[in-house]
């Protein structure tokens, strides 16, 4: 018989497409070294009480407790890492004003790598414990600080891609918080990317490099330029935000004559490795050059209620064939937790296809067919965020890594409001969506790592 790491026996809930969640009910998870699911094996399966005969009771064997069960580990596609500290401050003011007033001056601060270190494992740490198997960062325009982010990803377990942010036009961005110089922007970029992949080297779990102009208006035509070579040059992924806002999208239109998508394009920038968050005014040439080019949007519903001034419209997108995956956006989202964005995920599609306006007429009011249900959401924070990475992450399916949450139901302090042993486990698997907390997360674990544990 072969010989596993760890064999994990519980039910686990698992997307298979993007509208339909399997339960695997009482099933066997097995896990080679490497920390990927190497076999799944049912109830029903002839090898099934073999191999609980074999494990059972073996220090590498894991039993859900009554109660319990798996979820694949959350994949947050796009945070700003050094904005945890201002977390929940002043998302009632305007974003010009929210930017210069709180963020800039806070990522200022990062040039000091001892406040990166509190800020940055303190964010980390916040994460796992919420189920963020794997993040997308942006971190600051400090190299040496961004570098700090991916070593304490690697220290920790968690999967983490990490970008040193671009920002060197001078007309656009603070006296006291920019890129000394294009030529130094880009130099600091490839020195972080080389950094990081050395790094990745003895990082199980693996740590990613990731070119990151902060946004179009940020960055000179030279440093754009410049950033999509490197992307090219080091096969690393791409991350930006797109067309987020009316102002953002309208600065684009008056630089270029063209939407944030098609000017991204040709400086190199969309590729099957790019992710781009918010995106609220692709239009659909805007979007078929997404499918097209492969790159991903990152919805961000919670922080998209603040300073996005629309609605993505999610399902749209998604018939377009566009890879779609799910973003906290800290700290313009004030959450932490992918729990909290599925809700919010789901909520404003309804709104959008409801409408809002109560002036107008309930047939003119919206936009048909915009919501989405409880299981397309639990889809982008999990397989939608992996197929957005093209990592073998977000499914419990042979061949992917062991990422995974372990929900407690039951426990005392958050027990959810489930009375009937007999209960449809798909009801049970909304309740979890809709109503689990942190404490509920009981472990997690990464590339068949346990990464995090409540007590």
């Amino acid at each position: 018989m072969i010989k596993y790491t760890q064999i994990f026996q519980g039910t686990a809930f698992t997307s298979t497409s993007p509208k339909e969640v399997e339960v695997l009910t009482n099933y066997l998870f097995c896990i080679n070294a490497d920390g990927i699911i190497e076999k799944i094996v049912a109830p029903s399966d002839a090898d099934y009480q073999p191999l609980l005969d074999a494990y059972e009771g073996k220090e590498n064997f894991h039993r859900l407790a009554e109660g319990q069960y798996f979820l694949p580990g959350f994949v947050d596609l796009h945070v700003h890492a050094p904005q945890w500290a201002q977390s929940g401050t002043a998302l009632d003011i305007p974003l010009y004003d929210w930017l210069n007033t709180y963020t800039f001056p806070i990522e200022a601060k990062f040039s000091d790598l001892d406040f990166a270190k509190d800020v940055y494992q303190d964010v980390v740490s916040t994460l796992l414990a919420n189920g963020t198997t794997t993040a997308l960062y942006f971190a600051t325009v400090h190299k040496e600080a961004s570098l700090l982010l991916a070593e304490i990803c690697a220290e920790k377990g968690q999967r983490g891609l990490v970008g040193k942010v671009v920002m060197d036009d001078a007309e656009q961005n603070p006296t006291f918080y920019r890129d000394a110089s294009t030529q130094t922007a880009l130099a600091d970029t490839e020195e972080f990317i080389l950094a990081v992949k050395e790094l990745a080297k003895s990082t199980k779990q693996g740590v990613y490099p990731v070119v990151t102009p902060r946004f179009i208006p940020s960055c000179t035509d030279d440093a754009l330029k410049g950033l999509g070579e490197l992307a090219s040059k080091h096969d690393t992924y791409v991350q930006s935000h797109c067309s987020e806002s009316d102002w953002a999208h309208g600065y684009v239109q008056d630089r270029f004559g063209k939407n944030d998508a098609f000017a991204l394009h040709d400086f190199g920038l969309l590729s099957d490795k790019s992710v781009m968050a918010h995106c609220n005014f692709l239009d659909d040439d805007d979007a078929d050059l997404f499918a097209k080019t492969g790159t991903a949007v990152c919805h961000c519903p919670i922080s998209n209620a603040y300073f996005a001034n629309s609605v993505v419209p999610i399902a749209h997108l998604q018939s377009k064939g566009v890879e779609i995956g799910l973003g906290s956006d800290i700290s313009g989202g004030f959450s932490p937790s992918l729990f909290d964005n599925v809700r919010q995920a789901v909520m404003s599609s309804r709104m959008l296809e409801d409408g809002v306006n109560t002036a107008l007429p309930a047939a003119e009011r919206g936009v048909q067919n915009s919501r989405i249900t409880i299981n397309e959401a639990f889809y982008l924070a999990t397989a939608g965020g992996g197929e957005s990475l093209s990592l073998p992450i977000g499914r419990l399916a042979q061949n992917y890594t062991w990422d995974v949450q372990i929900i407690d139901t039951k426990l005392a302090t958050a027990k959810l409001p489930i009375f009937d042993a007999q209960e449809d486990l798909h009801d049970i698997f909304q309740k979890i969506m809709y109503l689990a907390r942190p404490e509920n997360i009981r472990e997690v674990w990464i590339q068949g790592e346990k990464v995090h544990a409540r007590k």
